[in-house]
């Protein structure tokens, strides 16, 4: 369970903090909604590490997070654009979230088994940049798998796909996020996305998270 209680956090000129409590499970995802400037990003960056809260409390199972630095966090990110180097391979490129000194028989067959299961055997060798959108997506994923973290947070992710691919790519989140037990937060803005991936939901409103049934 990751779990925030009364986390705060304020910007520069902002007269009144945002303060976030919220709870999400392992296994299941966990969908925030809210208007644009509502604090969706802050969140994910307070959970990531790369702001700092001036108060409050963030677990996972029962674990201080706050004293770990934002490379020491157990956290993966997927961001709205992809994160691939392009003129990388996809086989590279997912290689990127193995622990350094990986043998290379080893990264090989990690690498080769993430691509299949996030259903795109064979397509190691190409290059990031001949890929379509949905296949960057899931290459992104496949590297997450390799990252072995058990909290992944979800920025936007499927707002560049067309309406096929976006469907595919929740799909297969909410698959991977039940066979490796993640505890998924996704921030979107898209009401198809949360119906079709959240267990639970909150929406952000005036700096506070509001849980919805």
């Amino acid at each position: 369970m990751l779990a925030l209680e009364d986390l705060a956090y304020a910007h520069r000129g902002q007269t009144a903090p945002y303060r976030f409590s919220m709870h999400a499970a392992s296994g299941e995802v966990t969908a925030i909604s809210g208007p644009s400037g509502s604090g969706k990003s802050t969140l994910l960056d307070l959970i990531a590490g790369f702001l700092v809260p001036t108060a409050g409390t963030m677990t996972l199972d029962g674990a201080d997070l706050l004293v770990l630095p934002p490379e020491a966090r157990p956290v993966s990110i997927l961001f709205q654009s992809e994160t691939l180097f392009e003129h990388l391979t996809a086989t590279h490129n997912v290689a990127l979230g193995l622990p350094r000194g990986t043998a290379r028989d080893e990264a090989r067959r990690k690498v080769d088994a993430a691509l299949a299961e996030v259903g795109l055997p064979g397509v190691g060798q190409q290059r990031a940049d001949t890929l379509s959108g949905g296949q960057k997506q899931r290459v992104a994923l496949a590297r997450t798998l390799l990252r072995n973290r058990p909290v992944l947070l979800l920025d936007e992710p499927f707002s560049a796909l067309d309406d096929e691919s976006r469907a595919a790519t929740r799909a297969l989140v909410k698959s991977l996020t039940a066979a490796h037990d993640w505890i998924t937060v996704l921030v979107s803005h898209h009401k198809d996305d949360i119906a079709a991936l959240a267990a639970r939901r909150y929406d952000l409103r005036e700096g506070r998270l509001l849980s919805l049934p």
